[in-house]
């Protein structure tokens, strides 16, 4: 995914950071203690350390637990290592933790403006960020969203995380948002409330414990795990190029979304393992946009709740969880429930390919365009379900091209051919198209 310049640059800021003068600063927070006094020194002792840091600077964590609170905060890092060879325990006290004026919470890490900045470790360092106390319908109706993120970083380019263990995030874990040049590789994510084999209701009550959540262009995620009760790797609005490969992943799906009122382009997620997920491959709308370019490559699924989700967002923005927004989360268990697709929202150009759904637990899938704008070239090639009890999918409809090839089945019913010499159609000159900007 990375081009010629941008190999060209990491190598330069390699041998940039061998022959500079940055120095190796040693973080000096207080370990193995976890009273709320000493989490409020480290939390500032870090905010100071991290302001000080200079180009080619390498802030190291040392091998030991350190707790402290949230609120760090950072801008404007350039050609910077962070090395966390220990474990950051981020304080459970809720009431206590760091707010701006308006009294919504800082996020774990608060960064923006980074430019050639690594997160690493030569093992594999530990961010736990004790979600347990955020989560549950209890914490849900006191905190709604407003929990921090673990790792929250902005407007940045030519970053590189790895191995890196984030575990139970209060909200989503990791959102690198308007990026340029991003590789996540070698980390691994887990959100969970016990050791259940599975996202039972109890697991699903750490709401909004997304895994890797990005916007921008040029980002390659390879070869991490997700477990969490949320979208998996969330690829969000104005989002072009990126590939997602050697992911083994378990929650809410690899996903497109949720997206409103932009362009999603040239999203490929392939050679990707799901074990018990509760969706699979999840493509979604919340509002109008066009999600075009897409391919999902080479997954298997092992008992998912659902394989395969392309239409409306299937969220609520409430505490009355069946609230559509715009597809209820309690549709279609029930009959009263609502799922809505929104009237603007296109999917052009969207393939699967060598996808195996093993034994699915619920739900074939849905597949649900709009009305005004359906689908255009939707291609499964060679989807196959094995030991399918419900060989359907629950909803089909709205697509205006459709195919199936390569041995698909089951033929989704709202495909109009088979015959893969129709692909490619062309988009009508009375289709209702708009190319969105972020």
């Amino acid at each position: 995914m990375k081009d010629n310049n941008y190999l060209i640059f990491l190598i330069v800021s390699i041998l940039l950071l061998l022959v500079s003068n940055g120095e190796v600063i040693e973080y000096q927070g207080i370990p193995n203690d976890s009273s709320l006094s000493t989490a409020w020194k480290n939390g500032a002792l870090l905010n100071e350390t991290m302001n000080r840091l200079q180009p080619f600077d390498e802030l190291v964590f040392p091998n030991e637990t350190i707790y402290l609170v949230g609120g760090i905060i950072a801008q404007n890092l350039e050609s910077v290592v962070l090395r966390f060879e220990g474990t950051l325990v981020f304080t459970d006290n809720t009431h206590t933790w760091p707010r701006n004026a308006s009294g919504n919470v800082l996020e774990c890490f608060q960064f923006s403006n980074f430019n050639n900045v690594t997160f690493t470790s030569t093992y594999q360092g530990i961010l736990n960020g004790q979600g347990e106390a955020w989560w549950g319908l209890l914490g849900y109706v006191e905190y709604h969203e407003n929990r921090p993120r673990m790792l929250s970083l902005g407007y940045s380019s030519n970053i590189l995380l790895e191995n890196i263990v984030f575990i139970n995030s209060p909200y989503w874990t990791v959102w690198i948002y308007n990026v340029d040049g991003l590789e996540i590789r070698q980390s691994h994510i887990s959100n969970r409330r016990n050791d259940y084999d599975g996202h039972d209701f109890y697991n699903l009550e750490a709401f909004n414990t997304d895994g890797f959540d990005v916007t921008g262009r040029n980002v390659w995620i390879h070869d991490c795990t997700v477990w969490n009760q949320d979208d998996c790797i969330a690829i969000k609005d104005g989002s072009e190029n990126m590939l997602i490969e050697r992911v083994n992943a378990s929650g809410l799906g690899l996903t497109i979304g949720s997206i409103g009122g932009s362009t999603v382009r040239n999203i490929t997620f392939r050679d990707c393992y799901m074990y018990k997920t509760y969706k699979g491959i999840y493509a979604k709308f919340r509002g109008d946009g066009l999600i075009t370019d897409i391919l999902y490559e080479n997954i298997v699924m092992v008992e998912p709740e659902t394989g395969i989700w392309i239409g409306p967002a299937q969220q609520s923005d409430n505490v009355d969880l069946c609230l559509p927004a715009p597809c209820s989360l309690c549709w279609p268990i029930d009959p009263l429930a609502q799922c809505n697709m929104p009237a603007n929202a296109s999917y052009i150009n969207f393939t699967l390919r060598n996808i195996t759904v093993i034994g699915p637990a619920k739900r074939t899938g849905f597949i649900i365009g709009s009305a005004t704008n359906p689908m255009i070239n939707i291609t499964f090639d060679s989807v196959v379900y094995q030991d399918d009890t419900q060989p359907n999918y629950f909803a089909c409809e709205n697509v205006a091209s459709g195919y199936a090839i390569g041995g698909t089945n089951p033929i989704p019913s709202c495909f109009s051919s088979s015959n893969e010499q129709q692909q490619n159609q062309q988009v009508p000159d009375n289709y209702n198209y708009y190319n969105y900007n972020y």
